[in-house]
């Protein structure tokens, strides 16, 4: 008899924000020294134990932006492995903020309208979901 069980996956839950001004999206780039490095990103980051997704993301925008961000509805919840790990994804809109986004955490950030975002190095979890997220956003 075998009595081996498969692993459990480790699952990380990640908030992403989608920054919309007008028909435009802010794109943060991934910076050298961290993983997926070079690569453009919705700005946010991994959730920490007793935050809610949405304390989480507001977080990760004061972090790595210095906004206050208003966090409004999820718009797209995926998963993506990476190995043995996976990641929840949760996307959340974010239309309003006080503050003007800075690059605190990323190399350079750019505002791409909602046409130009295929054209970007996107992390795999992303370029994979895109044409789902660009018809939730039109």
């Amino acid at each position: 008899m075998n009595t081996q069980r498969a692993k459990r996956p480790h699952w990380i839950p990640v908030v992403a924000a989608l920054i919309r001004r007008q028909d435009q999206l802010l794109l943060g780039l991934r910076p050298e020294g961290h993983s997926l490095a070079g690569l453009w990103e919705f700005p946010g980051g991994k959730i920490e134990l007793g935050e809610s997704p949405q304390q989480a993301l507001a977080r990760e925008l004061e972090e790595e932006l210095g906004i206050q961000a208003e966090i409004e509805e999820l718009k797209l919840a995926i998963t993506h492995s990476f190995g043995s790990t996976g990641i929840v994804l949760l996307f959340f809109e974010v239309n309003y903020w006080k503050g003007e986004p800075k690059t605190r955490h990323h190399s350079e950030l750019k505002w791409v309208s909602l046409t130009e975002l295929g054209k970007h190095e996107l992390p795999e979890a992303n370029q994979k979901i895109l044409p789902h997220l660009l018809s939730i956003l039109k």
